[in-house]
């Protein structure tokens, strides 16, 4: 027998109330129910980082949150960062410094940056070499990746 309750979340400025199993996690929920699949699952364990959006303006792993437990919050995913067709600043910059490959990381690596560069506006390399090292990348280096943060703050890259 499952549980089921109604939650409310705000998601990319948009307001949703849906019915959910309690064991649903927000990745699949999101995913699933709201079709907003930029948010990618990966290890399912909270480690690889791809799942990554903001909730309440922090970042998180959304594969290891359940459905219920974002009741009430605001959330954030990838495909709320562009304007339409003008992408965010970020997504621009990643598209200039070649930071991604396959694309399947992209995401959590967008998501996590947006919540730095928030934190952090002005950061040095190493602060963003930190603040990324969360997210796991298989194909770029991670050399690309730092650039296109920088470039995002308004930093020169080489």
């Amino acid at each position: 027998m499952s549980s089921k309750h109604t939650i409310t979340v705000t998601v990319n400025g948009k307001s949703y109330e849906r019915l959910v199993e309690a064991r649903v996690t927000l990745a699949d929920f999101l995913r699933n129910e709201l079709d907003l699949t930029g948010t990618h699952l990966g290890c399912e364990h909270g480690v690889c980082g791809a799942c990554t959006i903001l909730l309440n303006g922090e970042a998180v792993r959304s594969c290891s949150l359940l459905a219920v437990q974002a009741d009430g919050a605001e959330l954030l995913t990838v495909e709320g960062l562009a304007r339409g067709a003008e992408l965010h600043p970020l997504q621009q910059a990643f598209q200039d410094q070649h930071a991604l490959q396959c694309g399947f990381c992209t995401p959590g690596f967008l998501m996590t940056a947006y919540a730095f560069l928030k934190e952090r506006p002005k950061p040095t390399e190493t602060e963003v070499r930190e603040a990324i090292s969360g997210n796991l990348c298989r194909c770029t280096g991670y050399l690309p990746i730092v650039k296109a943060i920088l470039q995002a703050a308004g930093k020169t890259t080489t």
